[in-house]
């Protein structure tokens, strides 16, 4: 992964979605969160990140990360990042930040 590069964060998901990236991950405090299970920072594996810049406005900046988990469940996490991004834990900011 990680040769292409999509226009827009939604085109992103999309391409992800098809690649089997289909679980839906947030950050909450020190862990990485989807319906069905829990995370922490040596928990799971970055695949493939794509990073968006708001041309005008700081509050457009994204990233999207594809993810998978040692148990193999494949997801989608899509963050703000500079201005905009939520409280996390250094060790999972430090993690998603490294590639």
């Amino acid at each position: 992964m990680g040769q292409l590069h999509y226009d827009t964060v939604s085109e992103a998901v999309a391409a992800l979605q098809k690649q089997g990236f289909t679980t839906d991950f947030r950050l909450e405090q020190d862990r990485l969160v989807c319906p069905v299970a829990s995370f922490g920072a040596d928990e799971f594996t970055i695949v493939d990140i794509y990073r968006y810049e708001g041309d005008t406005d700081p509050a457009d900046e994204a990233s999207v990360y594809a993810i998978e988990s040692r148990s193999g469940l494949k997801g989608i996490l899509v963050t703000g990042y500079g201005a905009s991004a939520d409280a996390v834990s250094t060790t999972l900011l430090e993690k998603l930040h490294s590639r």
